[in-house]
């Protein structure tokens, strides 16, 4: 019986003294970040997917009262909808009221109700030809029950706030996978005939570990810069180097502005964006329903076409909002204050008056939940998510192909990768790191993890080699 065949990677056992080079490293590098992050990469890849879907989900399971049954007549005032949502939940405060520029839309009334959870709200859904309550739900910053379970799934695997370091972790690494792959992938082309057919598609009639590593690396490339794209904008809202990148924002005066919403003469202070938005705004006194008809009708006089969000104010020194709340390129996302004693805009806070990366941060943020450039928006992530999920398959193929008898998974690449750096890369390496771990802190920590992880494996293994006297 013939002994198996080991398929092993022939740069890593080139003979001849080792060269000075960075493609050891990195290739160490991706195992060990491909092996240890893959699994945060896997949920967070198969909970994007879902929730590229999320829109199509909502159809399903709310059509009935997200949508009217004929949007045929003139859709009834403002105040007659907001009421017939106050009788419909009398214990609820109205704090805002979204209208939809889809005819089939149904008006959104969205309530302060006591029992519910912060940033909570309850919406009534009214056709706004018929002022008829179609139902209700219970809604986080707009979204519904379900996409709002998706988006947690995502974001924190439902665990609440800890949870959020998984996300983190897995944005933190993916651009680190995502570039060393590509450098491995370009070091073994490099000398390959046709140059850009070898790195964009599989060796032809390639078999074993060779053609997995092989597809792994052409979907790699292919999906490279979409995978940055992901892992850039996640970060952006991320507990830690979020908290950096907004303080970066803030330190170059790049932040978005906010609508100051205090009357003349009054003392209220800016209105918070996030507080705003989707109506979580609480109010501290009941609201007269015919006052958003008049919110309306200023907002379409200065020019406000679009969906519109018309939040009441949270107390009587401050004025109402009117907000565009369409996130679909072009997106209109300007926003007005409103004194509805005169009818009159107090304040305005335009998107195109936004910093450059104030912008750029919203619309990648709009883009990476699927909803700048819609359809295609949510076709495109969710080939993307298919792709990391393929990819990670593919790596633990490999890495079990590794191993000859199939018994276990294969080791990693050889040790003695910092030996052979060459020196233009060794001198400035301890300050990129450490900025690196200062702007990215999960980035770091679990480098150092690494580091520590695969110093006691060798020790270890180390000792296991030396032959006992």
């Amino acid at each position: 019986m013939s002994a198996p065949v080991v398929e092993v990677d022939r740069t890593e056992e080139a003979a001849g003294p080792p060269r000075l080079s960075v493609v050891p490293l990195l290739r160490r590098l991706h195992f060990y970040a491909g092996v240890l992050v893959g699994p945060f990469l896997l949920v967070a890849a198969a909970s994007g997917l879902l929730y590229a879907l999320a829109p199509q989900i909502d159809d399903v399971l709310y059509g009935d009262v997200l949508t009217v049954s004929s949007a045929q007549g003139t859709p009834r005032p403002l105040a007659e909808q907001v009421g017939a949502a106050q009788e419909d939940l009398p214990d609820g405060t109205v704090t805002s009221v979204l209208v939809s520029d889809d005819p089939k839309a149904a008006t959104q009334v969205v309530l302060a109700a006591p029992g519910l959870p912060e940033d909570y709200s309850r919406t009534v859904y009214v056709d706004p030809y018929t002022a008829r309550v179609q139902g209700q739900l219970t809604t986080w910053f707009g979204s519904t029950p379900a996409t709002t379970w998706l988006d947690g799934l995502h974001r924190h695997l439902n665990l609440g706030e800890p949870g959020r370091l998984y996300s983190e972790l897995a944005a933190s690494w993916l651009w680190v996978i995502s570039l060393a792959g590509l450098a491995l992938w370009l070091a073994r082309r490099w000398t390959a005939r046709r140059r850009v057919r070898a790195l964009l598609l599989p060796e032809a009639g390639a078999k074993g570990v060779r053609r997995a590593r092989s597809w792994h690396a052409s979907i790699g490339t292919w999906a490279l810069l979409g995978t940055l794209f992901l892992s850039a904008t996640g970060l952006t809202w991320s507990t830690y180097a979020g908290e950096n990148f907004s303080a970066a924002l803030t330190a170059l005066n790049a932040k978005a502005p906010v609508l100051d919403t205090a009357l003349p003469g009054g003392t209220a202070a800016a209105a918070d964006e996030h507080v705003q938005h989707n109506g979580t705004q609480a109010t501290t006194a009941a609201v007269d329903p015919a006052t958003f008809d008049k919110v309306l009708a200023t907002a379409r006089r200065t020019g406000f076409d679009g969906p519109l969000e018309l939040a009441a104010p949270a107390d009587a020194t401050s004025a109402w909002t009117a907000s565009q709340t369409d996130n679909t390129w072009p997106v209109r996302l300007n926003k007005i204050a409103v004194d509805p004693a005169s009818d009159k805009v107090t304040a305005r806070a335009d998107f195109s008056d936004r910093p450059f990366l104030a912008k750029l941060s919203s619309l990648g943020i709009q883009a990476h939940m699927g909803r700048l450039f819609g359809v295609v928006n949510q076709a495109v992530l969710f080939l993307l998510a298919a792709a990391i999920l393929t990819l990670i398959v593919l790596g633990y193929r490999m890495w079990w192909r590794r191993n000859p008898t199939r018994a276990a998974f294969g080791g990693p690449p050889k040790r003695g990768t910092w030996e052979r750096l060459p020196l233009w890369v060794v001198v400035p390496a301890p300050l990129v790191l450490i900025a690196i771990g200062w702007a990215i802190p999960l980035l770091g920590i679990s480098l150092v993890a690494f580091l520590v992880l695969d110093a006691v494996l060798g020790v270890v293994r180390a000792r296991r080699a030396t032959p006992s006297r």
